[in-house]
């Protein structure tokens, strides 16, 4: 029976191949596709370590200082009350906070002040000084903050800048700058030459191209920058302990300190002033994902 089925079947896939139109692509074997358990797992794990801090966290902003000591930390609630954020803006939260904006909207300008024209000569020009100063921005990936904290608190008190927010944002940004000009380079050279070119026969200068050509098309790359300098000013500690003193002057970081007492810690305060401080980082990171992504994977095709 084989012997007969064999070449039968051979005769109808030569006829349907005949009747199928010139031109039209063989139809392909659909693969059963097999569930990734092991994914699947990983993915669970990932969400239950990310869940349960945040758990804990909108959590115990939300008990009283009593329920806190006699509930278990990961117990619900059974009653819900903003006494802790009442606390949390008591002590001083809303300079805190006013403190940080000024620190990271200032290191972010000044970082893209100095970057975005850093990385536009370091795309255009072939100098050798400019390629010096390139590997300069890089060498300073390798120094670490606390290894010079000394000399900067030197200079910062010998330029009479000691205990001001100025003192936080000049080294936030300085220490920003050699990673936000690789950023910034990887972005630019993802902008063909023939639009360059095409400037240049226009008659444009060097001012009129970075304004015109560099700044719209570099906006992903923009964006990344910011929020990295954002971020990083947002969460220092190192250079607000060390170059501020007065309550004045406190950011969000040092600002926590204030629920730590000789007597104990206000947890359930603590936990609603993180909450408060982590709203900003949401709404700046919501905003900008997208361009975040971009700027990171600038470049990456180079």
């Amino acid at each position: 029976m084989s012997t007969v089925t064999a070449p039968a079947s051979a005769e109808r896939t030569a006829r349907a191949e005949a009747r199928r139109p010139a031109g039209r692509p063989r139809p392909r074997s659909r693969k059963v596709s097999r569930p990734a358990y092991g994914a699947g797992l990983g993915a669970a794990v990932w969400l239950v370590l990310v869940l349960v801090p945040l758990y804990f966290l909108i959590a115990t902003s939300l008990r009283g200082s009593g329920d806190y000591l006699t509930e278990g930390p990961l117990s619900i609630p059974e009653t819900i009350t903003l006494d802790a954020y009442r606390r949390a803006f008591e002590v001083g939260f809303l300079r805190f906070l006013t403190n940080s904006l000024i620190v990271a909207v200032g290191a972010i300008a000044l970082v893209l002040v100095v970057a975005l024209p850093a990385a536009f000569a370091i795309v255009r020009s072939k100098s050798r000084v400019v390629r010096i100063g390139f590997t300069l921005f890089l060498l300073g990936l390798a120094v670490p903050a606390q290894a010079v904290i000394i000399p900067i608190y030197l200079i910062i008190t010998r330029l009479h800048l000691y205990d001001s927010l100025t003192a936080v944002i000049l080294p936030t940004a300085a220490f920003a700058l050699p990673v936000s000009i690789v950023v910034l380079t990887s972005s630019l050279r993802d902008v063909p030459g023939s639009l360059y070119e095409a400037m240049a026969l226009d008659g444009a200068n060097n001012f009129q191209t970075f304004w015109r050509l560099v700044l719209p098309l570099s906006r992903s790359g923009v964006v990344t920058v910011a929020i990295f300098v954002g971020l990083n000013a947002w969460n220092n500690f190192l250079f607000p302990l060390v170059l501020t003193q007065s309550s004045e002057t406190r950011v969000l970081p040092l600002g926590l300190w204030e629920f730590q007492t000789q007597y104990g810690t206000d947890v359930p305060g603590l936990m609603a002033a993180v909450v408060l401080s982590a709203l900003p980082v949401l709404a700046l990171y919501l905003f900008g994902r997208r361009q975040l992504l971009g700027g990171l994977a600038a470049g990456a095709g180079k």
